[in-house]
């Protein structure tokens, strides 16, 4: 084993206190050309958490160390720039004393082997979900399973499973009126015998706006009407379909919907948005408006499904996966988000039932 040093940042002062990990990186992330959005989603840390270190941050400092500009995504303050290329260039100098400093440790790599051979890892392209992201972040870190989530459109994620990149994908359909018409897009990377779908949540999808919503919204036709700034999904998301969607049957053009080209990645992001000021609504999960303290209108139930080809139902992983959304810990991460019910969870069905519409699923 070769164990070479790295470098730490660190507040002067007595003692010295280190800068916070997460920092370098996402301002790296930023620094490339990367909106706040994709910078976090680079960097794998939660939109609140990107948004309150860059806060805390430009308190401690005495400077911001990234502009926000509404449209025209993140980018460096004058700050951030000093920040990253001194630490570009203090890695520079490090990496030409690493022969000298590295050493060498022997090791018995019997037992690490044998530990990490008995966990399973799943590689899972999904829609953003808090349930999924939480029941990772439950998972003890030497247990018998790890998620390797990947966040992308509904699309997307079943692209990626249709080219055998992942093991699982987490895709979303509305329930009732709404199933029939959004189906196709998610049906044709689907095959009934190569296929199944599992059972993860049903939840609750709305318009995301201030407290107490002073602009009384309850329709994009409001958002249009009183020129409000709204903050979009992006394309190819499950949550952009129903959103263009819902403005057919309201019969609003994108062209009249003020910030319609706006996109973030996450229900968080959209969340986020708003909570800041840069957007007067979204439209996303109830249990994200929760987290930030928002108001929220409800429009529509829907279902969540990981999908999985059938030859993967019996491997260890997916079955040790199946095995915990049934039970009672998914259920008690279920009761803490609102909007959210665990009914059916680990219940695995045949694509067959996206034809029949999901209101008919399984109960």
């Amino acid at each position: 084993m070769r164990i070479v040093p790295t470098l730490t940042w660190a507040l002067a002062g007595h003692p010295a206190e280190a800068l916070d990990a997460r920092l370098p990186a996402l301002l790296d992330a930023i620094a490339q050309g990367r909106s706040l959005s994709a910078a976090v989603a680079a960097c794998g840390i939660s939109y609140r958490a990107a948004w309150g270190l860059l806060r805390d941050y430009e308190v401690t400092l005495g400077a911001p160390l990234v502009v926000l500009e509404r449209g025209r995504g993140a980018r460096l303050a004058p700050a951030g720039e000093r920040l990253v290329e001194a630490r570009h260039k203090a890695e520079r100098r490090l990496a030409r004393l690493l022969p000298a400093l590295a050493v060498e440790i022997a090791a018995d790599r019997e037992q690490p082997r044998r530990r990490h051979s008995a966990v399973a890892s799943l590689r899972i392209a999904a829609s953003h979900d808090l349930a999924l992201a939480a029941l990772r972040d439950a998972l003890p870190a030497d247990g018998a399973l790890a998620l390797e989530i990947t966040v992308m459109g509904s699309l997307h994620a079943l692209q990626q499973l249709d080219e055998g990149r992942v093991e699982l994908a987490g895709f979303h359909v509305a329930i009732g009126k709404y199933a029939a018409s959004e189906l196709a897009p998610f049906r044709r990377f689907l095959s009934p015998r190569r296929n199944r779908l599992v059972r993860l949540v049903d939840r609750e999808q709305g318009f995301i706006l201030p407290r107490r919503n002073p602009a009384r919204v309850h329709g994009f036709a409001d958002l249009a009407s009183k020129g409000l700034r709204f903050v979009n999904r992006q394309n190819g998301s499950g949550t952009r379909v129903l959103i263009d969607r819902l403005l057919g049957e309201e019969r609003v053009e994108t062209s009249n919907l003020i910030g319609y080209g706006t996109e973030e990645l996450t229900h968080a992001a959209v969340a986020a948005t708003v909570a800041s000021g840069a957007a007067d609504a979204g439209f996303g999960l109830q249990a994200a408006a929760a987290q930030q303290g928002l108001a929220f209108v409800p429009r529509v139930r829907e279902r969540y499904y990981l999908a999985v080809r059938t030859s993967a139902l019996a491997t260890p992983g997916v079955a040790r996966l199946i095995e915990l959304l049934r039970g009672p810990a998914f259920a008690r991460v279920v009761r803490t988000l609102p909007g959210y019910r665990a009914t059916a969870a680990g219940i695995v069905v045949g694509i067959d039932v996206l034809d029949r519409g999901p209101a008919r699923d399984i109960r």
